[in-house]
């Protein structure tokens, strides 16, 4: 077994969808990784195919890569991509060694995630202008993605027959179509209430069940929803950079100032390991930091 780069990859991207159940954004990234290092291998040895790809090519490629990219994270990112790249091919049996395992990753600092207060969220709620056509909706989609915690993706994809109004919680598709049950608060119901009034009244609806819609009856694209909440930010006065992603950030990291356990952190964000959600500890240590700070008379 020798395949072609065509081959490969087109086996390699059915893998991670159907083997490993990654997202579309997840397995996008990671063929466009594999791509970037085709196109540099057939640009220096032509004609070489993946299993003939060696330790030496690799680093040359990295060499090459890390020259145009100096964010540590995008090198590393691209690393990763590289090496589940290669384990597939050594468990296809396309290769007896894996050329990337003795690669190093670049080292990445702690990087804390820019996070929002409670009264610059309230701010931006207050520059919604409720009067034109999509306040509520714009309103109702800050409320649910700080007050359940979602990812931009899961927001965008969510469904009205997702929300169990008696109940307070809703039904979340994350990551590898993975569900998890996630509370939700009464402001957010309140405000998705509101909204779904003036939903009811369109002419045109496409995607019947999805919540949040367009104008022209079809789900948002998260392209969109990041214009709506940079566009409100600026209105605001928050001089952040934010993102959909801040506002679960902010919902975490609330959530853990307050006390709240950090497992049923990681269980309500839905992630796999309970390392990536301690990031949120370091951001309430800063917070002790700088409570510190301003009040120790010895600081």
């Amino acid at each position: 077994m020798n395949p072609s780069w065509k081959e490969a990859v087109t086996d390699f991207e059915v893998f991670l969808r159907l083997e490993k159940s990654l997202s579309p954004n997840s397995i996008e990234a990671y063929i466009d990784d594999v791509t970037k290092l085709h196109s540099f291998i057939e640009s220096e040895k032509p004609g070489k195919l993946p299993a003939a790809v060696t330790y030496h090519d690799l680093k040359d490629f990295l060499a090459w890569f890390n020259k145009s990219s100096a964010n540590a994270r995008t090198q590393a990112r691209v690393l990763s991509g590289i090496r589940a790249f290669f384990r597939y091919l050594l468990i296809e049996g396309a290769i007896s060694e894996n050329p990337s395992a003795l690669i190093e990753s670049p080292k990445i600092g702690l990087k804390l995630p820019v996070v929002l207060s409670v009264e610059e969220i309230d701010r931006i709620i207050a520059a919604i202008d409720l009067s034109k056509q999509e306040g509520h909706r714009n309103k109702a989609i800050i409320e649910t993605l700080y007050g359940a915690g979602l990812r931009v993706s899961e927001l965008v994809n969510l469904r009205i027959t997702d929300i169990n109004f008696g109940e307070g919680y809703v039904v979340v598709t994350g990551k590898g179509n993975k569900q998890r049950l996630v509370p939700i608060g009464s402001k957010a119901l309140k405000e998705i209430g509101l909204y779904r009034q003036e939903r009811n009244q369109m002419k045109t609806i496409t995607d019947t069940n999805i919540l949040f819609l367009n104008r022209m009856g079809r789900r948002l694209s998260r392209v969109t929803v990041f214009n709506i909440l940079k566009e409100l930010a600026a209105k605001a006065g928050v001089r952040k950079k934010i993102s959909p992603h801040t506002f679960r950030h902010s919902f975490a990291t609330h959530l853990v100032e307050a006390g709240a356990d950090l497992r049923a952190v990681q269980e309500m964000l839905g992630h796999e390991s309970i390392l990536t959600t301690e990031i949120y500890t370091h951001i309430d240590r800063s917070f002790l930091k700088d409570t510190l700070m301003l009040f120790h008379p010895r600081s």
